[in-house]
């Protein structure tokens, strides 16, 4: 592993950590123009509010840049600026002096974890609230409180970034994360980084297949993209991934696609098994993020996952404890590589079929010992094994499985019989 990879990554997550993002507003924008600085090929594009897509519309564009909570002398117990998980994203403005019991009225914690503070959202219903620590709610006790929320509500953009890497194919491996969360790192950033490096990977390679890779707002955003590019995911998208929850210290998890057995399905569980350790493999019953969304039953996109940690699973999980020390720097490496290896047998896996009748005369072809029964390498065991297996109905995948070999030499002797006009190869 590369350390300069490894800390490139933490450093780039650090970076956004303090920003406050939600599905719209400047620390959308913000967060976007950061991932731009550092790859130019990353579009940032938008929807207006109000535009509908599929049955849900574009909502108001929210930004915020004050909200507290103060005792009547002035001195502040809840501030936002000191955490902005603090605010419930999408709080209407108010400022007003209210009693003890109203406030409670609008106050959020985690009760099940007495020191976090929660992260909570009202997107879609005008309201407001504050989120504290189910211990610091011990020390409100005064009768009355000062509530101030400078926020805003109107009509604006919802922002989104796509980058596209063009392959010789217009076949595409689409990636996509999300941006709405606040200062979460784990939940949040690990998916973006990880992004940021693949792209870092991607952009100068030869690679035949194509890339995109989509940063949207969480269920609105990737409802929007799909309803704007359905037929175009539909035609071209060979395998896509949701990337999310990849950056703590834990053995992988996999989320399949709804049927469990797409092509994306197929080589994520290879990577698995072959280069992951242990795993956990997931139900789609216990979806949550935007897999629910490119799965669908009337989209159906080969989408599935590869997380460390499942959402939900965690204790941190949207709370104040996904803080930048529990960000591994390690794990995202390895979510990164294991995305890598992913992609390099998704760019080199094809069907072979066996060209002649019969068992191929190898030797005049320097592929077999010299002397008969002589004892036969593992090389020419796999060769002789190539030419039984390849009917055309396997691929490289399914050969790598039944013979136990590691799928790069599995790639690199098909190779070499289809060189020596042995073998056929049919893409995916």
């Amino acid at each position: 592993m590369n350390p300069n990879n490894q800390n490139k990554m933490y450093k780039w997550a650090n970076d956004l950590f303090p920003i406050c993002r939600s599905i719209t507003g400047e620390g959308v924008r913000k967060t976007l123009n950061y991932c731009k600085n550092l790859h130019p090929e990353i579009l940032i594009k938008k929807f207006q509010s109000g535009e509908k897509v599929f049955d849900w519309v574009i909502p108001d564009e929210w930004n915020i840049k004050d909200a507290y909570v103060s005792k009547l002398n002035g001195e502040k117990i809840i501030d936002f600026k000191n955490n902005n998980l603090h605010i419930v994203s999408y709080s209407i403005p108010i400022n007003k002096i209210i009693s003890k019991k109203e406030l409670l009225e609008h106050i959020h914690t985690r009760d099940d974890i007495p020191d976090a503070i929660p992260y909570i959202t009202s997107y879609y219903s005008k309201s407001w609230g504050f989120c504290i620590s189910e211990n610091f709610k011990k020390s409100i006790t005064e009768n009355k409180y000062k509530v101030v929320i400078e926020s805003s509500l109107k009509k604006g953009d919802m922002n989104y970034g796509e980058c596209l890497i063009k392959g010789k194919s217009k076949k595409e491996i689409v990636f996509s994360t999300y941006i709405c969360h606040p200062s979460m790192a784990n939940n949040e950033l690990s998916g973006i980084v990880v992004a940021l490096s693949l792209i870092e990977n991607l952009k100068n390679s030869d690679n035949y297949y194509s890339y995109r890779f989509l940063f949207l707002p969480e269920t609105i955003g990737s409802i929007a993209y799909i309803s704007k590019n359905l037929k175009n995911l539909k035609k071209n998208t060979l395998c896509g991934f949701v990337l999310t929850c990849m950056g703590n210290k834990n053995n992988f998890s996999y989320m399949p696609s709804r049927t469990g057995n797409t092509y994306t399905d197929k080589v994520i569980l290879h990577c698995l098994n072959k280069y992951g350790g242990s795993f956990k493999s997931y139900s789609f019953l216990e979806r949550g993020s935007d897999e629910r969304q490119f799965c669908s039953p009337l989209v159906d996109l080969p989408f599935a996952s590869i997380m460390k940690s499942k959402y939900k699973e965690y204790k941190e999980y949207h709370t104040s404890l996904d803080n930048m020390s529990f960000l591994d720097s390690n794990a995202l490496l390895e979510s990164r590589d294991i995305l890598l290896k992913c992609i390099y047998i998704i760019e080199n896996n094809f069907f072979p079929k066996l060209k002649l009748f019969c068992e191929p005369m190898l030797s005049k072809r320097n592929l077999y010992p010299k002397f008969g029964g002589a004892f036969k390498s593992d090389k020419t065991k796999l060769i002789k094994n190539l030419i039984a297996y390849c009917d055309g109905n396997l691929d490289l995948i399914d050969l790598s499985e039944l013979f136990d070999v590691d799928f790069t030499e599995i790639c690199k002797t098909s190779n070499v019989l289809v060189e020596n006009n042995l073998l056929s190869k049919k893409l995916i």
